[in-house]
């Protein structure tokens, strides 16, 4: 009708599929450009080499492509489990991407400055491989968990499915993170004060920061 103002909801705001299809792309080409990056990714799991996908070169394209995947599912799942109702505003998402974004910076400053502090380079480097590596599996794990919440709009489903997912990432990192740090009993109180202070504490940052964008605007 006309001069009715529209209310979009996850339900109907079109954004959300273009977006959705464009993440999707995203995956699917970096895939391409680069194989493995995801389909072996899981392997990472089961293995200690740094890349599973033999031994190309690195494809900066590619990682760029699976980096927008990444913190674009990300972000729409957390406007999806802090979302209580009224307009579901593109602009919101894309300021939940930014932050995102800048939460990975602050995180990767402050692995670095851990590294040099504490020279761990040769354990940081493959940390850093399987790190992103989970980051896929969780990613395409939430992705299509995402599609079905957009399609009910259940808030308290999503909030359960976010949670999950994080406990499932914390899981697989912390189980490969210990295998390259975890060498001697001192070493797991370092652990321990890497996890609490260099992923809890960005987590925690991100989840607040992300709450309050979206309650206020």
């Amino acid at each position: 009708m006309e001069g009715v103002a529209h209310i979009f909801t996850p339900l109907n705001a079109a954004w959300c599929g273009w977006t959705m299809l464009f993440l999707m792309l995203c995956a699917v080409i970096s895939e391409m450009m680069q194989p493995g990056v995801i389909s072996q990714a899981g392997a990472s799991l089961r293995v200690r080499t740094e890349r599973v996908y033999k031994d190309a070169p690195t494809n900066f394209i590619s990682q760029f492509l699976i980096t927008i995947f990444r913190i674009g599912t990300l972000a729409i799942a957390i406007y999806l489990s802090f979302y209580s109702g009224g307009h579901f505003s593109f602009g919101i998402f894309a300021i939940l991407c930014g932050i995102t974004f800048v939460t990975a910076l602050v995180k990767m400053a402050g692995d670095e400055l851990a590294d040099y502090t504490f020279m761990l380079s040769r354990r940081f480097s493959p940390a850093y491989e399987h790190y992103a590596n989970i980051l896929t599996i969780t990613s395409c794990i939430l992705y299509p968990c995402v599609l079905v919440l957009l399609r009910f709009g259940n808030v308290v489903a999503s909030r359960w499915v976010l949670g999950a997912t994080i406990i499932i990432f914390f899981i697989l990192w912390i189980y490969r993170a210990s295998r390259h740090f975890v060498n001697s009993p001192q070493a797991v109180l370092y652990f321990i004060l890497y996890i609490c202070t260099l992923e809890f504490l960005p987590l925690g940052l991100l989840l607040y920061l992300s709450s309050q964008t979206i309650n206020c605007l």
